[in-house]
Formats: C-alpha cells, sequence, structure tokens
C-alpha cells in the first residue's frame, strides 16, 4: 500500500484546514479575455530573486490561459471581498462580469479593492499531485495601502477574521508571533 493511499482525503483536508491561509485570486488574460481564479495557495518563495508560488488545480480552466500568456497577477483580497472569493471561486460563470479592474503592467487584471497585488511572469511550473506549483518572477508590487481593512482569511472550511490586539491584550503583553522566533 502506498503512503497516499493510507491517506483519507476528507481527513487530510480536515486536518490542513486548520492552517490559516490567505484568499488571492490569480489573474491573467488571452489577449481578449480575463481569466482568473480564487486561490489559497499562495506564498512569498526568494527575495532574491523575486518569486512566488502558487498551486492552480490540473482541472482549472483559467490556468492554461495563463500559462499560455506567460504572465499573471495576485490580487490579495481583503475581508470585505468574500462575495467576489465566491465568484472566482466557481467554475463556469463570467467572473469579471461585476468586477471593477485595471490591466496591472503585464496587462492581467488587478482587481478594485484588493489590498495589493503583485504582476508577474511565469518563471517554472512543476506537476505536483493533482495540482501544479507554479513559480512567477515579480515584476511589479502594488501600493502598500491600509485602507482596504484586514486580508480576507480561510479556516477550518470558512472565511475568518483577523483580530486587531485589544487594550487586554497589550495590557497583559501576550506574546505576538514576531516574538516567539
Amino acid at each position: 500500500m502506498t503512503a497516499s493511499a493510507a491517506i483519507d482525503a476528507a481527513r487530510f483536508r480536515a486536518v490542513l484546514g486548520h492552517f490559516c491561509t490567505g484568499v488571492a485570486v490569480v489573474t491573467g488574460h488571452d489577449g481578449a479575455e480575463p481569466v482568473g481564479f480564487a486561490c489559497q495557495s499562495f506564498a512569498a518563495l526568494s527575495l532574491d530573486p523575486p518569486l512566488v508560488l502558487f498551486c492552480p488545480a490540473k482541472t482549472s480552466g483559467s490556468w492554461p490561459v495563463i500559462e499560455r500568456s506567460g504572465s499573471f497577477a495576485v490580487n490579495v483580497l481583503s475581508e470585505e471581498q468574500q462575495e467576489l472569493s465566491a465568484v472566482f471561486g466557481a467554475r463556469g460563470v463570467d467572473k469579471f462580469a461585476r468586477v471593477a479592474w485595471q490591466p496591472g503592467p503585464s496587462g492581467s487584471p488587478v482587481l478594485d479593492g484588493a489590498l495589493t497585488w503583485l504582476d508577474c511572469d511565469v518563471e517554472t511550473v512543476h506537476e505536483a499531485g493533482d495540482h501544479y506549483v507554479v513559480i512567477g518572477r515579480v515584476r511589479a508590487l502594488g501600493a502598500e495601502s491600509a485602507d482596504h481593512g484586514s486580508p480576507l482569511l480561510f479556516y477550518r472550511g470558512q472565511y475568518a477574521l483577523t483580530r486587531p490586539r485589544t487594550e487586554i491584550d497589550k495590557l497583559f503583553d501576550w506574546p505576538r508571533p514576531g516574538d516567539w522566533l
């Protein structure tokens, strides 16, 4: 029996659901129509050179368009963009019908209201089970803005919100994640 056969997929998903992730929308274009999908598997990879990674499903209809174009944008969603996340997580709908956006430097859509964005070139693609691991070279960055609120998070199968430190936290000076290192 292989190691993967011993792991129940539903339980695997439930266990990994205990790891909180941010929600982003990866966008691209085919020269005429924009495409995009909601993505939780996005991370910074390298500072020098500036690289990021994300993992589209092999069944994605948007990913082949993005791969052919050679570039993409990653839009980091705010907690007010849950509906937008659901739209980009659905299949077979016109995802851009009610979405305001502007072309980024590569022409990939930068969604209005996103906390920030990164415009990237596809650097490398690796097959990995039922997904691909895409490494992108960052070519441009969006503004650092506190005006759009907090990030949209996903935890244990549902959206989650960040909680700012309260006065009680400050009074007792509870450790912050950066303090643990």
